[in-house]
């Protein structure tokens, strides 16, 4: 951020994600402070909002001019202070940044309407992460941060950090200055987070890709009794049979690990395209069934196990 894209503007922060909203706000006050160190900060909740007191919030102090209000919980604004509230957002001062952070929700609704309609007003979403959406979380944050992280690794990453998006993010911000401008594959991950990880999802699949029925639902039932998530599981399933698809196909990594090509040429054996081909399918109705909130998540990945081991033996 800029500070002539904070000062003299209203940022309205939107969303559940409240890590991802936490994160807007601290930018926008960093940018304020860059701009001028002597700035005053300043948080109010929207509920003892009135015009009286975001005239006092934005007013100059004797030190500096310049000041970032931050105004929590916007949903719970008071009818008498809405009118107000939209009058100072369509002519914000000059030196002021002005963040508005809404929860999320239908509560106060109307009011974002209104703010979104006026010109120094930009919005900043703070969507909900999916369980299946963090990996492509981990991959943005290292993109943020200048840094090519692997999808295969990211999906490691995230088996290994957990569904906190603020764990999540210092875990990427550690790989990458760690390893600056090189490319984070998963061996980078496993050396420093593998350890972390309650279950080896990977080797689940790997059994499953590998025709070891027993085995893979063994690891299966042990790793969903420990309370790992099932679409991280299948995430696992999914990125593995990928690699293995292409790899039969002959759509192979040049870069690719010496360790990962030998795993990917042991687990082909038994293999046709069209194995595969039907193998995918199965894991996409999986995928389907989770995603709908199937009634038995673990007996989805227990036919799924008997399923892909039909399909390779079978050829």
């Amino acid at each position: 951020m800029r500070a002539e894209e904070v000062l003299g503007r209203v940022i309205l922060v939107t969303g559940k994600e409240e890590y991802l909203s936490a994160r807007t706000v601290d930018e926008v006050r960093q940018t304020v402070r860059a701009h001028d160190p002597e700035a005053e900060i300043s948080e109010a909740g929207a509920a003892e909002l009135t015009l009286a007191t975001l005239g006092e919030l934005s007013a100059p102090s004797l030190f500096s001019a310049v000041r970032c209000v931050v105004v929590r919980n916007l949903e719970n604004l008071p009818d008498e202070s809405v009118d107000g509230l939209l009058a100072y957002a369509a002519e914000p001062a000059e030196e002021v940044a002005l963040v508005l952070v809404h929860g999320g929700g239908p509560k106060g609704s109307g009011v974002l309407t209104k703010l979104r309609k006026l010109g120094p007003v930009t919005e900043v979403k703070s969507p909900e992460i999916k369980a299946w959406e963090m990996g492509g979380f981990a991959t943005s944050e290292a993109k943020r941060r200048g840094a090519n992280l692997d999808k295969r690794a990211a999906e490691v990453l995230v088996v290994a950090v957990g569904h906190d998006l603020r764990s999540l993010a210092a875990a990427v911000d550690q790989l990458v200055s760690d390893f600056p401008g090189e490319r984070i594959d998963e061996e980078k991950v496993g050396r420093y987070f593998g350890g972390r990880a309650e279950v080896k999802n990977y080797e689940i699949a790997d059994a499953m890709l590998a025709g070891n029925r027993a085995l893979a639902l063994q690891e299966l039932r042990w790793a969903i009794e420990s309370g790992t998530s099932e679409v991280y599981i299948l995430s696992a399933v999914t990125g593995q049979l990928r690699s293995l698809a292409n790899h039969v196909a002959g759509n192979r990594d040049g870069g690719m690990p010496g360790w990962k090509l030998k795993n990917l040429n042991n687990q082909a054996r038994g293999w046709t395209p069209q194995g595969l081909a039907r193998a995918i399918r199965a894991v996409a109705t999986a995928d389907a069934d989770l995603k709908g909130q199937s009634s038995d998540a673990s007996y989805t990945l227990e036919r799924l196990v008997l399923t892909i081991a039909s399909y390779r033996e079978a050829h």
